[in-house]
């Protein structure tokens, strides 16, 4: 019996070492993307970014993105349409980071049908993300919008602008679980276009850029000028909390 119990605690610490091990194994392949950047001033390593749907059509150009969308891709969740669309292409950067913003360039010169984006995104999962973009209505105005979704179900929150405006900037900032989007035309001067909380999004999160084609269209979408800066997003020292 003793000699039982000697064998079976050494299975349990041998169990607990490999265990440990495993960890510390997870831990050192773990790349945190916004710290490496921040440690880099700012730039980005685009060959540590990782599809979660890769496109048909991209290619990496030094810093440059191009990003070929497919007809019917999108994404959205149920609200007000009950269709769910979760098949645009999503390159991403993960990290855990609470504090931080990130900036991208984009041109969708090529936009052309109805719903034709490119943007920023945090993709978490099918039924946890938030995007900024612009949205080509016709040639008279577009929708620079946001979407939030949260547990299955998508809100979308929109502006008519010009259709002749063909680029812009976006930062996504985070501040621990809470999150701001902002768009600039000029790079320099940044408006709020959503603050919002991400239920999913309170450790670890994936974030970076999408494109899609809705309808019967397809389009090259070009981002450029990605960087990690710290959070420009500053605290709130207005009106105290509760």
């Amino acid at each position: 019996m003793i000699k039982k119990s000697i064998s079976l605690l050494c299975i349990g610490f041998t169990l607990i070492a490999c265990n440990e091990q495993d960890k510390r194994e997870t831990e050192q392949e773990f790349t945190d993307n916004v710290q490496a950047a921040l440690a880099d001033s700012g730039h980005i390593d685009l060959d540590k970014l990782q599809w979660t749907r890769e496109p048909k059509g991209y290619e990496v150009k030094g810093d440059t993105i191009l990003i070929t969308t497919a007809p019917h891709t999108d994404l959205w969740q149920r609200t007000y349409y009950h269709f769910q669309n979760d098949n645009a292409p999503v390159l991403q950067m993960k990290t855990r980071e609470k504090f931080f913003s990130f900036i991208v360039k984009t041109d969708f010169t090529e936009s052309h049908q109805r719903f034709d984006q490119c943007g920023i995104v945090m993709y978490l999962d099918s039924a946890n993300w938030l995007k900024g973009s612009i949205e080509y209505e016709n040639d008279e105005f577009q929708h620079l919008g946001s979407v939030a979704t949260n547990n299955g179900y998508s809100d979308w929150a929109t502006t008519a602008i010009p259709a002749d405006i063909k680029t812009m900037w976006y930062r996504f900032s985070r501040r621990e679980d809470d999150y701001c989007i902002e768009c600039s035309t000029d790079g320099i001067n940044f408006s709020q276009m959503r603050i919002c909380h991400m239920y999913a999004a309170a450790e670890e999160i994936q974030f970076g850029i999408y494109a899609c084609s809705p309808e019967e269209s397809s389009f090259t979408a070009t981002f450029t000028d990605m960087r990690i800066t710290e959070c420009a997003w500053k605290a709130h020292d207005g009106q105290q909390p509760d």
